[in-house]
């Protein structure tokens, strides 16, 4: 039985928090930072998240987190605002629109698996 309001994703999100996978025979890799925090403004789901894939050489491809705030555009007069969550893909970065925990998890699998038919890793 579910509890009203809770999360049913969240332990496993948070399970994964410190784990680094490497997922195929290349040496790509993705590592999970998941912690708990207080609820704010900016992070009103009360999570501090990184989830990371990362190339053979380290370079990051795919990031989802919430570490700082994203950038409404780019150049003269970028602004910040207070959405905090977002996804980098390579050098791009988008806001992202957190649900849930499984949500957040099935996004981050499926930018993965986009990625690494990109680069020939998998079929």
């Amino acid at each position: 039985m579910t509890t009203p309001g809770r999360d049913p994703g969240l332990d496993t999100l948070l399970d994964l928090h410190g784990q680094t996978l490497f997922i195929d025979e290349i040496g790509h890799w993705v590592k999970f930072v998941v912690q708990r925090t207080q609820v704010t403004e900016e992070r009103p789901h009360g999570l501090s998240y990184s989830l990371t894939l990362h190339a053979p050489d380290g370079t990051r491809l795919v990031g989802f987190d919430n570490a700082h705030p994203v950038r409404e555009r780019r150049g003269p007069g970028t602004r910040r605002h207070g959405q905090r969550d977002h996804r980098h893909r390579m050098r791009t970065i988008r806001a992202y629109e957190y649900k849930d925990a499984s949500t957040l998890l099935e996004d981050f699998w499926k930018e993965v698996d986009a990625v690494l038919k990109e680069r020939g890793s998998i079929p």
